[in-house]
């Protein structure tokens, strides 16, 4: 039996990803891959089982990194303006620090194996959105909304800005730069605010 290297391990793992980023999901190659991590393709099924085993650990574990990052000084006993507000922080701070970990994601939101991520992952995020969103709606700081239309309206915005401030202008083509302030942030989260408040 031979014994598991956690470097080669990783090495794997940031190959696939950078991978995956570059060429999509279908030009991630297990031949490519061990060329690019400098290790043998027998050394990959040390690790992984197959393509989507290896694909779903890499998606868990960056789901735990921006999950553990969102809910940084985040309790959701919050008041409901206080919560989102520090989530919007702890989420453009993430997604601006690991631009490649997001791009990874906008791959991996449009194959079969998305689905199979939400289910393998840890439910202790998930839990604490619902409690915050259900906080805020008994306390009348929320208006009642489906799922979509609440993620769509507190989220959807500060995501957009990232993205812009990623690309360096606000739209491709453009010969505009681009570069998120906390000051434009605060007050595109504000107007997010009176769009969900009662």
């Amino acid at each position: 039996m031979r014994i598991r290297d956690e470097y080669k391990e990783l090495s794997i793992k940031k190959s696939a990803l950078e991978m995956v980023v570059k060429q999509g999901i279908d030009g991630l190659s297990m031949q490519r891959l061990a060329k690019l991590a400098g290790v043998s393709p027998a050394t990959i099924y040390i690790y992984f089982k197959d393509r989507e085993d290896l694909l779903l650990q890499i998606a868990l574990e960056e789901n735990k990194k921006m999950s553990d990052a969102t809910l940084i000084n985040f309790n959701p006993e919050m008041h409901f303006a206080d919560g989102l507000r520090i989530q919007w922080m702890n989420r453009a701070k993430y997604c601006m620090e690991n631009q490649l970990s997001m791009e990874f994601w906008e791959q991996l939101k449009h194959t079969p194996l998305y689905e199979k991520i939400f289910e393998n992952m840890d439910s202790g995020f998930m839990n604490a959105m619902k409690k915050f969103v259900h906080n805020a709606i008994e306390r009348k700081e929320l208006v009642r909304v489906p799922v979509e239309v609440y993620w769509s309206i507190a989220f959807a915005p500060l995501y957009q800005l990232v993205k812009f401030h990623i690309q360096g202008k606000s739209f491709r083509g453009s010969n505009n730069s681009f570069s998120l302030s906390e000051d434009m942030m605060m007050q595109a989260l504000e107007l997010v605010i009176k769009g969900l408040t009662p």
